[in-house]
């Protein structure tokens, strides 16, 4: 069966270094930490008080009212902005395409938890009465993001969630894909959005000591590698890519920021939070990826690793990609850009991928931010652009995300060539 080819066509995004593509990008280049201390909550018995924020969020930018906005969780806003973005990059003519064709295919790993938090809060500090609000359920599960999409812009395609941790949008662009890729849709709008910067998703990280609790040296608490680091740093917001059958974006001279050519996906079946020590996981998910792609090791040249500034987690996935890449391994780019914008959660991988794309597209790799002492445990001959940007030819490159419950999802992206 010959397949069809599946290209990007739009990007958007709203994160912890800016509410545009253009800004987010500036900023990674330029090596900016994107983590700040908490402002929506007193934070003061907490043990970690920062995170990554998203500032300057304007609602009514992109088409979400007052009284629309009282409807929506946050994660969801943060989806429909991120999609809203995308769209509008992409150029894409409603009236002349097959709205049957068109689909989203949406992540979060926890969906609406501050609605979940606000509710439940109200109930039990009332007097008993059950008194919900009629919007409870319908801003709180995991799929409405993906609806709301649909519906504003009147997608009939595809629709669904994936929910699969910190892999979950990863997940979403490799059905995305697969689903291109096979005939089931012409259009995909793909991506995650996640809002747990509240006092549930905090204290549930802390209570399992996932979060660096560096509170005196917040901004560069994010440390992938480093033998300091001591967890990950909760960020936040949303990523939308478009992906489109090759044929369909030519005809509408659509502009081509890239082509996806490979999907993975694997388990651990080790642990319920901890990784594979030997990252056996990691090393199956990037083999798949790269079969998928019928591509070989050598032909990447960046890795954005998961790299999430955990003890445990850094480790097997260097200890992986040496497994998958051997000696090519170190011509390698790799960086971990969660130094600079966080952890987005169900988000990350989305995110992760549209700075994949933009590296291809810039041929720049942005860097890990934040190392200040090598860990003996971490192979010192990886190339792991540490402090600066490096320009480099970027032919192909893959991206990793790994979630708690030991999935793996890796997606492979490489310059568009006829």
């Amino acid at each position: 069966m010959e397949f069809r080819r599946v290209v990007v066509t739009g990007l958007g995004a709203v994160t912890p270094l800016g509410n545009t593509v253009e800004e987010l990008w500036n900023n990674l280049i330029n090596g900016v930490s994107g983590c700040e201390k908490i402002t929506r909550y007193d934070c003061s018995k907490f043990k970690t008080r920062f995170a990554c924020q998203v500032k300057n969020f304007d609602t009514e930018k992109y088409g979400i009212d007052r009284k629309e906005k009282r409807k929506l969780d946050l994660y969801a806003q943060y989806a429909i902005a991120a999609a809203t973005d995308a769209m509008e990059d992409s150029k894409l003519n409603l009236e002349q395409i097959n709205l049957d064709k068109a689909g989203v295919v949406w992540a979060s790993g926890i969906g609406g938890i501050e609605t979940f938090l606000e509710e439940v809060r109200g109930f039990v500090t009332g007097d008993g009465t059950p008194r919900f609000s009629p919007f409870f359920i319908p801003k709180m599960i995991s799929d409405i993001a993906s609806g709301h999409i649909s519906m504003k812009y009147g997608l009939r395609g595809p629709n669904y969630a994936t929910v699969s941790a910190c892999a979950s949008s990863t997940n979403a662009l490799i059905d995305s894909y697969w689903l291109i890729r096979h005939g089931k849709a012409d259009i995909m709008v793909t991506g995650g959005s996640e809002a747990a910067i509240n006092e549930a998703g905090i204290g549930g990280f802390n209570a399992m000591q996932a979060l660096s609790t560096n509170n005196e040296e917040y901004q560069s608490a994010s440390r992938p590698f480093c033998k300091t680091r001591d967890g990950f740093v909760m960020g936040e917001g949303g990523s939308a890519i478009i992906l489109e059958e090759l044929e369909h974006a030519k005809k509408r001279g659509a502009k081509i920021y890239a082509e996806i050519v490979g999907g993975g996906m694997s388990a651990d079946a080790h642990h319920l939070t901890a990784p594979h020590p030997e990252g056996l996981g990691a090393i199956n998910v990037m083999r798949n990826a790269l079969e998928d792609a019928n591509m070989k090791p050598e032909e990447i040249d960046y890795v954005n690793v998961h790299g999430t500034a955990t003890p445990r987690g850094d480790i097997a996935e260097t200890k992986a990609i040496v497994a998958v890449f051997g000696e090519h391994a170190y011509k390698l780019n790799i960086s971990s850009t969660k130094s600079m914008h966080g952890h987005l959660l169900g988000a990350a991988g989305a995110l992760e991928a549209s700075i994949v794309v933009l590296s291809i597209k810039n041929n720049i790799v942005p860097p890990t931010i934040n190392h200040k002492e090598q860990d003996p445990e971490i192979d010192d001959k990886l190339n792991l652009t540490f402090g600066k940007a490096q320009k480099r030819v970027v032919n192909a490159g893959l991206s990793n995300t790994f979630g708690f419950g030991g999935h793996n999802s890796s997606v492979i992206f490489r310059k568009f060539v006829e």
